[in-house]
């Protein structure tokens, strides 16, 4: 059986389930998260997405982002989900949510309200090759020149919280 992704009206209220390419064929609005990694030094972690990725391969992200499944507890999926993606776990903490829907070229669209998290880490990163083809830690000024100089090397959720970015470092 293939993983139920969280189908959710605009009051974040679960109204259904679907499987992750239905979910993203039809453009409906689920659930998701992107969770934001930063070192010492205030640098953010970021991943560069496996070229294979069923959409925005290639493109530059924040640390970890993926779905909460029907039946699994977020928490644990957070952790799960970090581990699979970078190789590490840490303690992250909820921000805010937000709503944003964008098309890509091969037809699927994602329409998803995207919890938004925040983690520290110093040590070893070792990403699974199949989710992220690379990875760099960066500074938020050169991170906010790069997006606004190259924003076509950047995820469309990750150019949406870029500009929140400051405060999220400072809470």
């Amino acid at each position: 059986m293939q993983q139920q992704l969280l189908l959710v009206d605009e009051n974040d209220t679960i109204i259904g389930y679907g499987d992750k390419l239905s979910v993203h064929e039809k453009g409906l609005l689920h659930r998701a998260f992107s969770i934001f990694v930063f070192n010492m030094k205030r640098e953010l972690l970021l991943q560069k997405r496996a070229e294979a990725k069923y959409h925005s391969g290639g493109l530059w992200t924040n640390t970890c982002c993926s779905h909460p499944l029907k039946g699994e507890d977020l928490e644990l999926t957070l952790h799960r989900k970090l581990k699979e993606e970078m190789g590490f776990d840490c303690a992250v903490s909820f921000k805010y949510k937000f709503i944003y829907k964008a098309a890509f070229d091969n037809g699927l669209t994602e329409h998803e309200l995207d919890y938004v998290y925040v983690g520290e880490y110093d040590g070893l990163v070792e990403p699974n090759p199949e989710e992220a083809e690379d990875f760099k830690w960066i500074s938020l000024e050169e991170l906010v020149l790069d997006v606004n100089l190259n924003p076509r090397n950047y995820t469309e959720w990750f150019k949406e919280i870029v500009p929140n970015l400051s405060t999220l470092i400072n809470c």
